[in-house]
């Protein structure tokens, strides 16, 4: 175990997979239909899979066809975005505002009410179901 720490505390984490050190610490991208949040229905809330620090309620997550979990906002605080040029495109990068893990990408071709679509990787989040918390 690992200590980490979120913005209600500090404590032991499982250590990250190889494929979530990837896209969490290396600005990876898991395939596109992989993950298994993509058809996550329940009440919840999305923490970050690196740190445990809450990034989005499932109040906000909407199927957006792309094949990667969306959402149309994050929990307040809990994520930053950096101008990303990687592969030859403008993009806005969405990493976690506690520990900078590389979450995904935001794009302007959400629903309502934001118009925005948080595009994740399901690897660096970690849901936690309503009737568990």
């Amino acid at each position: 175990m690992v200590e980490s720490c979120t913005p209600t505390g500090c404590g032991p984490r499982a250590p990250l997979t190889p494929e979530q050190e990837r896209v969490l610490r290396d600005h990876g991208t898991e395939r596109p239909g992989s993950s298994p949040l993509n058809d996550e229905k329940r009440d919840g809330i999305y923490h970050c899979a690196g740190c445990g620090s809450v990034l989005f309620s499932s109040d906000t997550k909407y199927e957006s066809g792309s094949g990667w979990p969306s959402f149309f906002a994050p929990v307040e605080g809990g994520v930053e975005t950096t101008r990303d040029i990687s592969h030859g495109m403008i993009r806005t990068e969405v990493h976690c505002a506690n520990c900078k893990g590389h979450l995904g990408h935001v794009f302007p071709d959400g629903p309502p009410p934001t118009g925005e679509r948080y595009c994740m990787n399901g690897l660096a989040l970690d849901f936690h179901p309503a009737e568990t918390l």
